[in-house]
């Protein structure tokens, strides 16, 4: 194995992100999606072939183009700025000044090192300096960062900024609590561990909020 080939695989195993922004090219999004499938189908057929399967196989045979399509449409598509969520903030008529709780929002993401799945929940927590968030739309910002290649600390980060942009308020908490499959299905194969990541910001950064947070994160 070559000294690049060792460093890579060690920036795998050791878990490294790079910044809080998603490694993007600055012609990321010239392509037509509709090209991009057909390049990925193309490629993703080559691996196929590689890997030894009979493409011409009933079973197969859709794969490469089932595979590009999930990739542009589905899995990833929270690369595209396009498709992040528009979201809508109301009048907080009804004076709710304490933090609002959103738990147990499932996370499907996949791993960058590996394009593994990532799969766990998300816990959000915000206080309202006047404007209130649709509750769907918390669960779709989400999945909107989720849909990237990822690792968790910054898929953190992201949700948490994402957060804030939208509700125009600096007190906002996550809590991410996920399983990966690059740990659990290959390498080590650990099937018993989870991985906890957090992001506390304004009010949340106190000791009682946090702790009342936590605190009804374990009771509910």
């Amino acid at each position: 194995m070559n000294t690049a080939t060792e460093i890579s695989d060690m920036i795998g195993e050791e878990h490294i992100g790079t910044s809080i922004d998603t490694p993007l090219r600055d012609d990321a999004f010239e392509m037509d999606d509709e090209v991009k499938i057909k390049l990925i189908e193309k490629h993703f057929r080559e691996i196929m072939f590689l890997l030894g399967l009979d493409l011409e196989d009933d079973s197969l045979k859709g794969t490469p183009h089932r595979v590009a399509k999930m990739y542009v449409k589905e899995v990833f598509s929270g690369l595209n700025p396009v498709n992040k969520p528009s979201i809508k903030l109301f009048d907080n008529k009804y004076k709710y000044n304490e933090m609002l709780i959103e738990k147990d929002i499932t996370l499907y993401s996949y791993c960058e090192h590996h394009f593994v799945p990532i799969i766990g929940k998300v816990h959000v927590a915000y206080i309202s300096h006047g404007k209130v968030i649709g509750l769907s739309k918390i669960n779709r910002l989400v999945q909107h960062y989720a849909k990237r290649p990822q690792v968790q600390e910054r898929l953190t980060n992201q949700i948490a900024e994402g957060l804030k942009e939208a509700l125009q308020s600096e007190d906002v908490a996550v809590i991410v609590d996920a399983v990966h499959l690059c740990v659990s299905s290959r390498g080590v194969q650990d099937t018993s561990s989870s991985t906890i990541t957090v992001n506390y910001s304004g009010a949340f950064q106190e000791a009682k909020r946090k702790e009342e947070f936590l605190g009804l994160l374990r009771k509910l």
